[in-house]
């Protein structure tokens, strides 16, 4: 595992892991793999810190540009994009998870329809609740109130839950794979958030107090997940 120093102020932990050097054999038992997977492709995994709102743009944007040296610039063979974060819940309690269809940027025209690598049922049978459905990404949390928030959840608009960086992350990869082609454009996009809070409930919203350990088995699980899509040919 490689740290890369933070020089830019981002405040964003960077750390790069070369698979090749991987022994599939100690991997932990309940990381299901394929060995020969591993050994032909030797994914370089590239792990950074959550973004903050529109900085998440800014990071993405930038990680999925060519890499220029010499006057050449070459595109970066990017087979996956993980996103791992936690937010509030609509329709559940803390420590549920939520695997959206899509992300809607609040108070804004701008709604990104996505195809989640990730499914319900990829994380069905391990003893938290799971819901699917569309994600509101919101300008912040201290300015959603009961009503707006009732809306999205009980209208046509079916809203699991809320964050602040799914439509930023969302758009860079879409400009980037789909539009300007720095990327495949079948590189496969993961995301799934685990809920800190739920801002509808008295009792459960983020001034109620810390997540606790609340927040450790759907944080591993969906780590685990995430490495599993990695280390299969799936």
């Amino acid at each position: 595992m490689h740290i890369l120093e933070d020089i830019a102020g981002t405040s964003l932990l960077v750390q790069l892991i070369d698979t090749a050097k991987l022994d599939p054999k100690k991997l932990p038992t309940e990381i299901m793999h394929e060995a020969k997977h591993i050994r032909e492709t030797k994914p370089l995994l590239l792990v950074m810190d959550y973004a903050f709102g529109e900085q998440a743009f800014e990071t993405m944007d930038e990680l999925l540009k060519p890499y220029e040296h010499n006057e050449l610039t070459d595109p970066l063979n990017v087979a996956s994009i993980s996103v791992i974060g936690k937010a509030g819940i609509l329709t559940g309690g803390k420590g549920d998870l939520m695997i959206p269809t899509s992300h809607i940027f609040e108070g804004t025209a701008d709604n990104y329809p996505l195809d989640n690598d990730f499914s319900k049922e990829d994380f069905e049978g391990n003893g938290i609740p799971v819901y699917e459905g569309a994600m509101i990404t919101v300008l912040g949390t201290s300015l959603q109130n009961k009503d707006v928030l009732s809306y999205f959840r009980n209208s046509s608009w079916n809203a699991i839950g809320l964050e602040m960086e799914g439509a930023h992350y969302q758009k860079a990869i879409q400009a980037q794979s789909k539009i300007r082609g720095s990327v495949p454009a079948t590189v496969k996009v993961r995301y799934a958030y685990y809920a800190s809070d739920n801002p509808l409930l008295t009792g459960a919203t983020l001034a109620s107090g810390s997540l606790g350990t609340l927040g450790v088995k759907p944080t591993y699980l969906i780590t685990v997940k995430c490495l599993e899509k990695i280390f299969k040919a799936i």
